[in-house]
């Protein structure tokens, strides 16, 4: 706004003009006003549009002691399982990181860590998908448990493979090692170096290795991780182990007692997944909030509830294979977060139920409930990770 001095005087002809600017806009701001109202008035509330997917409401709270859960023993707030000890457990509501895993400036990080790049177009297994910015899909109205995605097309991509190798490693010799989704793993690689310094787990090699981007139904990571099948393991064996081996000089074994598969939500799926199907190849498997839910697409008849048939069918169905897990849920962990209504959905029953028929076939496991904790917490993983590696190395007696 100009303020005008009181004694100031202007010709006839601007005040004039003034007048007719000020009268203009007078009625312009009327006739906003009124089309303003008129427009809320014909406006039915029902037409304003949804929130979008990802302003959903919270995840409810579970309780460990719900009926239907696995009985667990529940343990004093802040301490963690013993690292021998098959079952469940419930861990409370602190999360203070394990010592491995503090900051230390007087022992910085002792392995070498490398990395590389892959290109989806050098893949045979995965040239690349995509699903289109802003799209889901739509439940199939003749089977819920099954998701229609038409937005899903070839897409390329390019995937991060990120290599720890510890200090004590003897180049050319054989080691052991584990394969992780969704890298670079740092929390990994400071646990391995301080529990490889400390003999508490072998001398081992870790490949972290990122997906090929996108989440869920019709996307790439969705593909790679929640398909029921042995394709992801066989990508990794084929394109992903030679290339560590000829850029590190390292010799990766092949004992299945001596490799590992991890990951959190659908990266934890895909570890058992490579496991399940390749016993040959994988026999330790670690997971944060697994995906064990109906999450697989494009369908399969063959697994036609995707991980959530884990727990309905394989296990139980199946003779116990020589798999040895640790796995996590948090309280706060994922419930219902999609359009389908399957009720396939719910993070926290299905790792309650892997527990469950994980301990009726008499598997070598061990369950952590997890309080205070969201899906794939952080704070968790760091209380947790280096007692779960410990745990998931029992027994491995080297090549």
């Amino acid at each position: 706004m100009t303020i005008i001095p009181a004694k100031q005087k202007f010709p006839v002809r601007r005040i004039a003009t003034l007048r007719i600017a000020t009268i203009a806009i007078v009625l312009a701001l009327i006739a906003g006003t009124v089309s303003a109202v008129a427009q809320q008035a014909e406006a039915p509330k029902e037409v304003l549009p949804a929130p979008a997917r990802t302003n959903r409401p919270a995840p409810p709270t579970r309780d460990p002691h719900t009926p239907g859960y696995v009985t667990a023993k529940e343990l004093p707030d802040g301490a963690v399982p013993a690292a021998d000890a098959d079952g469940n457990f419930i861990i409370g509501p602190t999360h203070k990181p394990a010592p491995e895993l503090l900051p230390n400036k007087d022992r910085p990080l002792q392995g070498a860590v490398n990395e590389f790049t892959m290109n989806s177009a050098d893949s045979k297994f995965y040239p690349g998908i995509a699903r289109e910015k802003g799209t889901f899909g739509t439940p199939d109205p003749k089977n819920p448990a099954k998701l229609i995605v038409t937005t899903s097309h070839p897409a390329p991509y390019t995937r991060r493979v990120t290599v720890y190798v510890p200090k004590q490693y003897v180049p050319g010799t054989v080691a052991p090692f584990i394969v992780g989704a969704d890298g670079p793993d740092t929390l990994l690689f400071t646990a391995l170096d301080n529990l490889i310094a400390e003999h508490r787990v072998p001398v081992m090699i870790a490949i972290s290795i990122s997906n090929g981007s996108g989440d869920a139904q019709g996307s790439e990571r969705g593909l790679e991780y929640d398909t029921m099948s042995g394709r992801y393991a066989e990508f990794v064996e084929q394109e992903v182990l030679p290339l560590v081996e000829s850029k590190y000089n390292v010799k990766l074994t092949k004992d299945p007692e001596g490799r590992a598969a991890m990951g959190g939500s659908s990266g934890a799926a895909c570890a058992l997944i490579m496991a399940w199907y390749h016993p040959e190849l994988y026999h330790r498997v670690l997971s944060y909030s697994g995906t064990y839910i109906n999450q697989q697409w494009p369908w399969n008849p063959k697994t036609p509830h995707g991980a959530w048939g884990f727990h309905d069918r394989l296990i139980p169905k199946n003779k116990r294979k020589p798999i040895r897990i640790w796995m996590e849920v948090g309280d706060r962990d994922l419930y219902n977060p999609n359009v389908m209504r399957d009720n396939m959905h719910d993070w926290v029953l299905a790792n309650e139920l892997m527990a469950k028929v994980l301990a009726a076939k008499k598997y070598h496991y061990q369950f952590v409930f997890a309080e205070n904790a969201a899906h794939v917490d952080r704070a968790t993983k760091e209380q947790t990770l280096p007692e779960a590696l410990e745990y998931l190395w029992q027994g491995y007696k080297g090549d």
